[in-house]
């Protein structure tokens, strides 16, 4: 459309750090959160990109951030790194603690990154895509408020709760999982209240616990877990691993991520494996199988293309609607 703003990556990066640190986020937060927001972005996760970013700079104003909150981190064995986010962003303090993560993996085979007390992790297959673009194998976790229906229940008792797995071929290319748990994410469901559309049944239930197919009763009710039991056993494992491990809030004690002044105080766990330590010639043998289960036999291999899509991004740039950039500016100016 013509009223969209089309910027340059490096001009994208700049809304969204300065945006962030005009409304007091300290510029290395702010740095990490810019780039985890435009990698996002121009992968084509839009929900999770410049979108999102409007409920970091709301979250900062309100309180529900803590805008200067310098990440702890402590490694009780070496080959475990703990860290407390200090009530601020899950970006900064992977960011502060990725390259050391790397490096243990690679010396032990295998490392853990577990963080606690932060606002929502954005998009989860950043954590590990980063990690496998350094040649690591990876799988991250994490939890959040509850708005998930468990097993046989009614009520929202878990997040969306999803899982992100990433491991790297030999051409620069990954192959990258991540989903929710739920049949839809919750940031379907509020886009589709915005656009004032209805969602497929068999997404959520309403506030009574019965099935809807409008957003707006969804978000006062409960999503449903894809697969039914099967998705909801998954997202009780990915809250034993994120909230359960490292110590977070479970998903039904986690405050409301768009109001009130409390963080969600959540948490993230990432496994890092060094692949070349289990099997010779790792990148090469996944290429091989990656080619044969997408040529041979019409598989689709999630993430092959996000390399890709980060390359037209940066020809053709990244394209906000209007409103959304003028959001992000407003917060600029104030």
């Amino acid at each position: 459309m013509t009223d969209d703003v089309t910027l340059s990556p490096t001009e994208a990066m700049d809304l969204a750090r300065t945006a962030l640190m005009r409304v007091g986020m300290a510029e290395a937060a702010a740095a990490a959160l810019a780039r985890a927001t435009l990698d996002a972005e121009m992968a084509g996760k839009r929900p999770v990109g410049f979108l999102h970013l409007t409920d970091y700079l709301r979250s900062l104003v309100d309180g529900r951030i803590t805008a200067r909150a310098e990440p702890l981190i402590t490694s009780p064995v070496p080959a475990i790194m703990k860290c407390n986010a200090m009530g601020g962003v899950a970006q900064h303090g992977f960011s502060l603690a990725h390259e050391e993560l790397a490096a243990k993996a690679r010396t032990f085979g295998i490392a853990v990154f577990s963080l606690h007390n932060s606002y929502t992790t954005g998009e989860l297959g950043w954590y590990a895509a980063r990690l496998a673009e350094e040649g690591l194998v990876a799988l991250a976790a994490t939890n959040g408020p509850a708005l998930m229906a468990g097993a046989g229940g009614r009520q929202p008792v878990y997040c969306t709760n999803p899982l992100a797995f990433a491991a790297p071929l030999e051409d620069g290319r990954l192959l990258l999982v991540d989903q929710a748990s739920s049949m839809a994410a919750f940031v379907d469901i509020r886009e589709a209240a915005a656009r004032g559309e209805t969602i497929p049944d068999g997404w959520a239930l309403d506030q009574d616990g019965e099935p809807t197919i409008d957003p707006f009763a969804a978000m006062q009710g409960a999503l449903l877990a894809y697969g039914s039991t099967r998705g909801a056993n998954i997202a009780l494992m990915v809250e034993v691993l994120a909230a359960g491990l490292t110590g977070a809030n479970w998903s039904l004690d986690a405050p409301d991520f768009q109001a009130g002044e409390a963080t969600p105080g959540i948490g993230l766990f990432v496994l890092a494996l060094s692949p070349q330590l289990f099997a010779d010639d790792f990148p090469a043998r996944l290429a091989r199988q990656v080619e044969r289960l997408s040529g041979e036999f019409g598989v689709h291999i999630p993430g092959l293309r996000r390399t890709e899509r980060q390359r037209q991004a940066e020809s053709a740039g990244i394209v906000l609607p209007r409103q959304l950039f003028d959001s992000i500016s407003s917060f600029r100016r104030n």
